[in-house]
Formats: structure tokens, sequence, C-alpha cells
């Protein structure tokens, strides 16, 4: 059967996984009566919850007798590390556009990298049907960007669909005709190449890696050269050549649909997945036994911030959880790097603490998610930025593009919050319904936290996104946070009471009856300083009743943070502990006179 290999590229939000839907639902990969869920690509809970996609996957459909293998990329800049090892595996790419929202940092970020491979990009204006499109503007904008990207004349040269992948249909005319996506199925058979195979033994770059509790260790990947049977001995080799181990394959998985299926025999050019090999990892050259060349592996991208993470001390560690200690918590970090080539673990010279470094916030946000619905309890400190030093022995710090729609009122506080935090205005153009496209550089130190705060600042119509540009020299120091906390001076339950006598004080970060301790950081004080105060203070009472003396205690809802707000708000002396039921924020060392000496020490 004829092979196509094809990625859909997109920026968070522009349709690829309902795109994904409807075009494995129209070649027929899916039974009549067959129930599928929405966004089926979507495999995990964080996925569905967030609406977004996290890990590359693949799936497979037949249309007029050729296999069309389509991998589904993340969109979002800071699982990057899985774009650029999945480029490698594909001939072709959609480039999906929003009809209103046009090209944006992500979708430059990705198309960049695809343009790099070389491949001939297919470009779909998608959502043709909402209200605010402009197609043809948002055509100039894209094909302004491969310009900027320096395209080829070839890939210049793109062809372009319009249609609606919600409404199932792609056209090359934005009016229609509306059946189905066709167009594109036809398209993506005469533009894209099919696999180019190479001669000699069986050969295999390594881009995805799972864990299966039956199978062990997958890898998939797209084989270059020779074919691959069950049984059959290979060896994997790393980046430089180096031998890693031998083994044996133990089943040869192709994707059918939504499906994963063992197959006789995998041939040049198909995308499949290898059991049987017990250390080989993502960028490794799975090979017969007299091949020694590796396949030649893209660099991935270096990152730029870094968290320490630390086993729980609290005196509540251990009463949610029930993976506490160091050494679980180790080999759950390792295991998450073999998959995750753009994370970094290191350990510290503290034998419960390790430095985990990934592309940005979210990432490393994801990934304690994942662990805390796993049953892990740790701490994690403030996010720090990986700094570089240059040849002449300058300091270098990652400097973000970073893209804001707003409405025109609130531009202007925008503008001035950003220049705060050392960015530099690039671009302000209308982006058409009375709303502005800021565009900004900006170092990575300066967005921590800023979401939450721009949020706010524009009544939350803002939309931030946010990808990395370059290294450039240090651009001095940023204010962080100018509130201190109100600290708990005891170990017990929150009382009401106590909450409202307090609420003068600043905003509170808990509800009555929740468990607090000595150190924990239960509200803001709504002063520069940190102040100690009593959460457990029940109200006296007395037998003399007289009136006014009821007054009924009615508290503010507290602030409720989520995870990544909880990482960006912290200090450098305080951290986030997370558990599977509850999110707490503390200082880091939990005795007031220990605080004061390492007060006392830093001042020195």
């Amino acid at each position: 059967m004829r092979l196509r290999n094809i990625a859909i590229i997109a920026h968070v939000d522009h349709g690829k996984t309902t795109l994904i839907d409807v075009l494995l639902r129209q070649s027929g990969a899916f039974r009549d009566n067959e129930r599928v869920a929405e966004r089926a690509m979507d495999s995990n809970d964080l996925e569905r919850e967030r609406g977004i996609t996290i890990l590359a996957k693949v799936t497979s459909l037949v249309w007029n007798d050729t296999r069309i293998n389509i991998v589904d990329t993340p969109g979002h800049a800071d699982f990057g590390g899985e774009v650029e090892r999945i480029l490698s595996m594909v001939d072709g790419a959609i480039l999906l556009v929003d009809a209103a929202e046009g090209p944006m940092p992500q979708t430059k970020f990705v198309l960049q990298k695809a343009l790099r491979r070389g491949l001939k990009p297919i470009v779909a204006i998608n959502k043709i049907d909402r209200p605010d499109e402009r197609h043809v503007e948002v055509l100039n904008e894209v094909f302004d960007l491969f310009a900027a990207l320096d395209a080829t004349e070839e890939q210049l040269d793109f062809p372009v669909l319009y249609g609606s992948a919600k409404q199932g249909w792609m056209a090359t005319d934005p009016s229609g005709p509306k059946d189905s996506l066709a167009p594109l199925f036809d398209l993506v058979l005469s533009r894209v190449p099919e696999p180019a195979v190479e001669e000699g033994e069986f050969r295999m770059l390594a881009t995805t890696i799972e864990s299966n509790p039956y199978l062990g260790r997958i890898l998939t990947g797209r084989i270059a050269s020779g074919t691959a049977r069950a049984n059959m001995a290979i060896k994997a080799l790393a980046r430089d050549g180096s031998l890693v181990e031998q083994g044996r394959i133990s089943k040869v998985l192709a994707f059918r649909g939504l499906e994963r299926q063992p197959i006789e025999e995998g041939v040049a050019g198909d995308i499949v997945a290898i059991a049987g090999l017990a250390e080989a990892t993502v960028a490794d050259t799975l090979a017969a036994p007299e091949v020694t060349t590796p396949i030649e592996a893209q660099p991935i991208d270096p990152p730029t911030l870094a968290m320490t993470f630390r086993v729980n001390d609290g005196p509540l560690a251990g009463t949610e959880g029930d993976k506490v200690q160091s050494r679980v918590i180790r080999e759950r970090l390792m295991r998450e790097a073999e998959g995750n080539v753009a994370l970094r673990i290191e350990e510290t010279a503290e034998a419960d603490a390790f430095v985990v470094a990934g592309r940005g916030e979210l990432q490393l946000a994801i990934l304690i998610e994942t662990m805390r619905r796993e049953g892990f309890e740790l701490c994690v400190a403030r996010p720090k930025v990986l700094f570089k030093t240059s040849e002449s022995g300058q300091r270098l710090e990652p400097i973000e593009e970073v893209t804001i729609d707003v409405d025109e009122e609130h531009s202007g506080v925008v503008v001035q919050k950003l220049s705060e935090r050392r960015a530099d205005l690039l671009e302000m153009r209308p982006s058409g319904g009375g709303r502005v496209r800021l565009v900004f550089h900006a170092p990575t130190r300066g967005l921590i936290g800023y979401q939450s705060e721009l949020l706010s600042d524009t009544r939350g119509t803002a939309v931030f996104n946010r990808v990395f540009h370059d290294y450039a020299p240090y651009r001095g120091d940023i204010q962080g946070r100018r509130n201190g906390v109100l600290i708990s001076n005891a170990d017990g339950e929150a009382v009401a009471y106590a909450l409202w006598n307090l609420e003068d004080r600043g905003p509170m970060l808990i509800d009555p009856g929740v468990k607090v301790y000595r150190g924990m950081i239960i509200g803001e004080h709504s002063r520069g300083n940190d102040l100690e105060v009593n959460v457990l203070k029940g109200k006296q009472l007395t037998n003399i009743r007289s009136a006014g003396k009821d007054e009924a205690v009615r508290l503010t809802t507290p602030i409720r943070q989520s995870l990544e707000a909880s990482l960006a708000y912290i200090r450098d002396d305080e951290l986030v502990e997370i558990t599977p039921q509850s999110i707490r924020l503390r200082k880091a060392l939990l005795d007031p006179n220990d605080r004061k000496r390492a007060e006392r020490a830093g001042a020195a």
C-alpha cells in the first residue's frame, strides 16, 4: 500500500485535534455505531481538562488505497521538544491557522522547525464560520510569516484551503462547497511526497517513548531502511554511535485508527512502534546488528527555567500522599527525563533535593500535576531562570517573544507593566473588533507570575502567548512581589472568627477549618513585610448577652490559587507544598528564629 506521513501543526486551540477527529470519521476509520470521545487524540486526563495537546500522538487512516499516518503535535512552545523530534518522522505538514486570530507565536515556532527540515506545508485556514473571520488578512499574514522565516520559492508556493473542522468541510473557496474534507485528502496525496527509503539493513530513529505494563518500553519512529519483524535481533546506538544495548524485537505495532495493532512486518517508510528493548530511549537509533552508523537526530533547544523539587518535610507530610521518600521521587523524575528530552534532572548536594530544568512554567507545572495525581507529595521552590555566559564573559539571559491581544482601553496598563519588567515593545497594531495586538521581547525572569496580573489588569479579556526567542545580555534587576505574607504561628485548624478579625490585614488564601502549621502562609499582607498571626484564636464566650455582641462572621471568599499561580507567587525563601489533595504555600524555614538568622546571614 502507498504511504504518506504528515504532521498537523498549529497554535494552541486552533483546531488540530478536532480536525483529526473528523478526518478519522470521514475516512471510515470508525464503525458507524462506534462511540468515540470528542477530541479522541487527547488521551490523558490533563489534556482533556485543559484542552491542549501535551504529548505528540500518531494515528493512521486509509484514503483511496493510500495509508496516511498523521501526527498530532503540541501547539504550546513549552512542549517544543516533542515537536522537534516528531518532524523527523514526516514528509509533509498541514499548517492550521485560525481565520480570526491569524498566525500566533507558537505557529511561528513550529513552522520555523518545519521549514528548516525542508517540508512544504499545506495551509488550511480553519474556523471560517466565525463571525469575526478575516481570511484575506490572515492569508497575507501567513505569507509574510513564511517570508520572514526565509522560506524557499517552493515553500512560498503553498496551496490554501478554507473551511471549518468542526463542521467537517474544507474547500479551495471560502464559500464552499461545504460537504467534506475530500479536498484536503486529495491535496495531501498530490502534494506530500512518498516517504524516502534508504537502501540497506533495518534502521529506525526513536522519536517517542512510552511504558506499557505488558510489553515494557515501546519506542515509536519511522523506519528509514529495511524491515522490522518480531523476534528479529537488533541493537540500539546512541547519537555518538556508541552501543546502548542489544536485544530482540518482541512485537511490531502499527497504528490503525486510534488503535495500535501487532503486524507481521514493518516496512521502510512506515511509522511503527517497537517493543522489546529495556534501555534504548528517544534520539537513539534502533538498527540491525551489522549497522554501525546512527541516524542523525535534531538537537533539542536548551531548557530555560529550573525548579528545585524536594521532599515534603512539613508537619503534615505523609498524611495525604503515599509516595513521599526521596528515592521514589528520584526514580519518577529519572523516568520522566527518559521520555522527555527537553527536561534535564540534576542531583544536588542535599540528598533529598533535585533540580529539574525545562522549557517553561507550564511544562514543569504539568509534570508536578501529573505526579500529584499519582500520589506523590513534594515541595517545590520558585522557578529560576538559567543564565549563560558569552565567550567575552558577558552574562546572558533567555528572552521570549510575547504577543498579547487586548482591548484598546487596557493597552496602556499592559505596556506600562511589561516595561517595568524590562520588556521592549516591538509592535502595536489593531487586530480588529476594537482590539490591539502588542508584541514584546521580554526576559523570561520578568514573565514569571505575570499572567495572573495581566488577567486582573485587563478584566480577563487579554490573550497571552509567549515563545522562546534568544539569549541576550542581562537586563538588570526586576522588582518581584511587593506585598509580604501572613504566616501562621501555631499548628491546628483555622478558625472562622480569627480569619474574620485578620481580614483588615490583607486577603486570605485559606478557608476556615483548614489544617495549618507554624510557618505556613495563610494570606497576603497589605504591606511589604511578613507578619506572623494567630489563626486558631476562637471567640471568648461569656454567659452575658448584650446587643451588638453577636456580630455575624461573614468571611470574604479566599483567593484560590492554581498550581501555576502558586509557583509564580512565592518568593525565593518560600515553597509550594504539593500533595494529592492540597496545594499549600509555606516558608522554606518553618521556625521564625531560623528565618531571622538566615535573614541576618543574607544581609551580612
